[in-house]
């Protein structure tokens, strides 16, 4: 192992070493110990927008299952930053709890859709963003029960971009020519997608996913409630979510 590898303490370099040597249950333990800060953290900026029925400790758990298996299966020898390909595992693994436990209700599914389906529609007819009046009219309900459609946003949009994003870096650790191609492909749709989203939830966005920054953080950067840079994020989720469709479907 290459100590000298993206500035690694001397802590995690005598860890990785002797795992290398000794593919042990407790060297691996003893790594797994080491980055366990890392899954609180995935944590953290995945259970921001969950429900708070949400066992959080069984969120821990199912990230702390993906971070061992990001252990046993990094190539050390490729020189990716241990640290992002373990976040994609971790987060991955998390969602894979959220999906067994079919944690949304079917009725808060079918009235976001409805919300999605309209507000993608009215866009794309209307060649820019749509309004909230102009939302309410085309779904035949008033301002309230839209404002109450979109507070349950939150929930119902934490996954869809993160499992996208996360598929963006699938097969981190060992890309062939064709996994390289198609992620290549795949970065600049989604670039594309964020760049024609109205400019606040393009911020929202990109300060979110890539500069991974919490709510709290980019709230006080744009000077916007929590609740608010939360709403926003929801909604751009969806309009990318139909953005991508759209592009999809004119590749197709």
């Amino acid at each position: 192992m290459d100590t000298a590898q993206d500035g690694l303490s001397d802590k995690a370099i005598s860890l990785w070493q002797a795992y290398q040597r000794n593919k042990t249950s407790e060297n691996r333990n003893n790594l797994a110990e080491f980055y366990l800060p890392l899954v609180r953290i995935v944590a953290g900026r995945l259970a921001i927008n969950l429900p708070t029925h949400i066992d959080k400790d069984d969120l821990l758990s199912s990230g702390f299952f993906g971070l061992l298996d990001a252990i046993e299966r990094y190539d050390i020898e490729r020189k990716n930053k241990f640290e992002t390909y373990a976040s994609v595992k971790i987060k991955g693994a998390m969602l894979d709890y959220l999906r067994s436990r079919d944690w949304l209700p079917v009725s808060v599914r079918q009235r976001v859709r409805k919300y999605e389906q309209t507000l993608n529609h009215l866009e794309n007819e209307l060649g820019r963003e749509a309004t909230d009046e102009e939302v309410a009219s085309a779904m035949g309900i008033t301002l309230g029960e839209l404002k109450n459609i979109m507070g349950q946003l939150g929930a119902a949009t934490v996954m869809p971009l993160d499992e996208y994003i996360q598929a963006e870096t699938q097969d981190y650790s060992n890309p062939g020519p064709q996994e390289s191609l198609e992620r290549q492909e795949l970065q600049d749709t989604l670039a594309k997608a964020i760049d024609r989203l109205p400019e606040k939830e393009k911020l929202v966005v990109t300060l979110y996913y890539y500069e991974e920054l919490t709510l709290k953080e980019i709230s006080l950067i744009l000077h916007l409630t929590e609740a608010r840079i939360s709403q926003l994020h929801s909604k751009a989720v969806l309009r990318l979510r139909g953005q991508l469709a759209r592009m999809k479907a004119n590749l197709v």
